[in-house]
């Protein structure tokens, strides 16, 4: 089910995969919670150590990413010193498009406080073009999309 389909606020099972991120202290703005711009970079660690996580089980080298399209739906505060899990989908799987769907939790939290969408084109590093993914790379994803 991507995030539009999903009524309200998704939940931690509504995700294949998770990655642990600390927050800090220069996370928090004026206000005392996170501040909007730092749930983008939680969403580009978070997808980067995924593929780090799944590539070395893939032949050749790294895939080349660019990331085309970010979004984000802020449904609670978070602040520091919480410590946020960040939940991965795959909401849809293109030729040479991965559309990754996130959510943020804290703790023990089971409904998101945000949850976010991150686009990659897997492009051919000589030509800097989109390139189709690997088979390899291709079968590997599959298995998480939601």
């Amino acid at each position: 089910m991507s995030q539009s389909q999903v009524p309200g606020r998704s939940r931690r099972n509504d995700y294949a995969h998770f990655i642990e991120v600390p927050t800090r202290w220069s996370d928090n703005d004026s206000y005392g919670h996170l501040n909007n711009a730092v749930y983008y970079s939680y969403f580009d660690t978070a997808v980067t150590r995924f593929l780090m996580e799944i590539a070395p089980r893939v032949d050749g080298p790294f895939p080349m990413f660019f990331v085309v399209e970010t979004g984000c739906r802020y449904l609670a505060e978070a602040a520091y010193p919480d410590i946020l899990t960040l939940g991965i989908r795959i909401g849809k799987l293109g030729t040479s498009s991965v559309r990754y769907e996130l959510g943020v939790f804290r703790q023990n939290g089971e409904e998101a406080v945000a949850e976010g969408l991150f686009v990659h084109v897997h492009i051919d590093p000589q030509a800097r073009r989109p390139a189709p993914l690997s088979p390899e790379l291709r079968t590997l994803l599959e298995t998480y999309v939601r």
